[in-house]
């Protein structure tokens, strides 16, 4: 397993990290099975293991803590908070008040006192930046956190964040986990090139994109979400139709390149060079050996242009695969002048 620098952290990543959402009721609730699977990714030479507060509403937490006991020290624990922990409201976002309660069910959850990469797992558009910014850096100072990152942050969320830590001596955010694959390139002209700007490393999510680049025949079956009724898979958007007609361009691809759909892409995220580590999300054992197997594969120039002719770079081929559209954009009221 290679391993790579997180932004400016010095710390040393594996280039594969295991993600654990799927870790819990919203999959696999085998406790045993789940830690098992966390002892054979670290066996395997990965050291990042990503989680959150709010994946199976803690229980993921709680399967990485039994896991990583006796381990502590060779883990880059990396979990995150913001999104909702109940039905109240001040049970979430990036206030101060709720970022000192939430690292320490985090730490209580984890069983350790201090976590690696502490992540605002979605931007809060009601808490003002500088208040966040000051309780994670005081976190940092007690040494309950080492380092602090995002995700799903805009490019100019990034930017103003980088310019607050600095012109009030905060800590920097080091890190952004965005969604990326190759059917969802748009990140590339904007948030990998501003990351990479300002010295953040890059945790990238979604490499098989929900399934559709699993290599099952028919891609839009087997995901926890799919049938007709989910966009991400309805057959009647425009944007699943050229999904699914590149997909069928990819697996020639893949086929004469002699490897599998699931290695071309885990292969092709890494290629980019903002990219620090993919994290890969499996349900089963057998799910992560088969992604482990793909672990040195490299792919050449002539398949990574072959790529670029199916599914242009910057290019995303359903713009409703996008998870981070701005609450401006959602909320039409925030567009709309009252009279």
């Amino acid at each position: 397993m290679k391993h790579r620098i997180l932004g400016g952290t010095g710390m040393s990543v594996s280039e594969f990290a295991l993600g654990t959402m799927m870790l819990g009721s919203m999959g696999n609730s085998d406790h045993d099975e789940s830690v098992n699977m966390i002892h054979t990714a670290l066996d395997a030479g990965i050291n990042v293991i990503d989680t959150a507060d709010v994946y199976s509403a803690g229980e993921s937490e709680t399967i990485v803590g039994k896991a990583i006991k006796g381990r502590r020290a060779e883990v880059i624990l990396a979990t995150k908070f913001s999104m909702p922990m109940g039905t109240d409201g001040n049970s979430r976002g990036g206030s101060r008040r709720w970022i000192m309660q939430a690292v320490e069910g985090s730490l209580r959850r984890l069983g350790t006192d201090y976590i690696d990469l502490y992540q605002m797992h979605r931007w809060d558009p009601v808490t003002d930046l500088d208040e966040t910014l000051s309780a994670l850096s005081d976190l940092i100072q007690a040494g309950k956190v080492r380092a602090i990152g995002s995700s799903l942050f805009h490019p100019e969320q990034i930017v103003e964040a980088q310019w607050l830590a600095e012109r009030r001596n905060y800590r920097r955010i080091r890190s952004e986990q965005p969604p990326y694959n190759i059917l969802l390139r748009g990140i590339e002209g904007t948030t990998l090139p501003t990351a990479h700007r300002y010295g953040m490393g890059v945790l990238t999510f979604g490499p098989l994109g929900s399934g559709w680049l699993s290599g099952r025949a028919d891609p839009t079956r087997g995901h926890r979400n799919a049938g007709p009724a989910t966009p991400l898979f309805d057959p009647a958007e425009p944007g699943n139709q050229a999904k699914a007609a590149a997909v069928a361009e990819l697996a020639k691809l893949a086929a004469e390149a002699g490897m599998t759909m699931p290695h071309l892409a885990l292969a092709f995220v890494l290629s980019h060079p903002a990219v620090t580590s993919v994290l890969i999300g499996p349900r089963t054992p057998a799910q992560l050996a088969d992604l482990l197997s793909g672990v040195d594969i490299v792919l050449p120039n002539d398949v990574l242009d072959a790529i670029d002719e199916i599914v242009p770079p910057g290019v995303n081929l359903n713009q409703r695969d996008i998870l981070f559209q701005p609450s401006t954009v959602g909320d039409k009221h925030t567009r709309r002048r009252m009279r």
